[in-house]
């Protein structure tokens, strides 16, 4: 069995983090799935998802380390005018950023439930908003 659901997010700043085991959790519960996996992934290349803990002072270590690795005033060859769009690309570090968090996770499913670690969470970051974003769980099992 396959379930797949879709959720739309509204960001609301340039940089953000948002709590979306809940989501997760539902999407699992309504999938009729008891044993098997359920994949998480942001339809977007300047988001990321990741897991870790939900801790107010962590995620501001996290966005303090990505801003340290990803400074915004590097002079970026995506900061340009691309004609195949017919703007300028200003969103080089979205990028990278999504790259290091990555963009997909992975969690069994045991007894129709998300198995998490006691201290897991599952994170959507924004890297380039505000902005309309998607991302998808899907679950397979039986």
């Amino acid at each position: 069995m396959v379930s797949s659901q879709s959720y739309t997010l509204l960001t609301d700043k340039y940089l953000q983090q948002i709590l979306i085991t809940d989501k997760v959790k539902e999407a699992v519960a309504n999938s009729g799935v008891q044993k098997g996996i359920v994949s998480i992934i942001t339809m977007h290349t300047t988001t990321g998802i990741s897991v870790n803990e939900d801790l107010e002072c962590l995620s501001s270590d996290i966005d303090n380390a990505l801003n340290r690795l990803v400074p915004e005033e590097l002079p970026y060859t995506h900061a340009r005018m691309l004609h195949s769009y017919g703007s300028t690309a200003g969103n080089p570090t979205g990028h990278i950023k999504s790259m290091l968090v990555g963009n997909s996770c992975t969690f069994p499913v045991w007894d129709g439930s998300v198995i998490l670690g006691g201290a897991q969470d599952i994170f959507f970051y924004e890297f380039d908003g505000p902005s309309q974003r998607t991302f998808k769980v899907v679950v397979i099992g039986e």
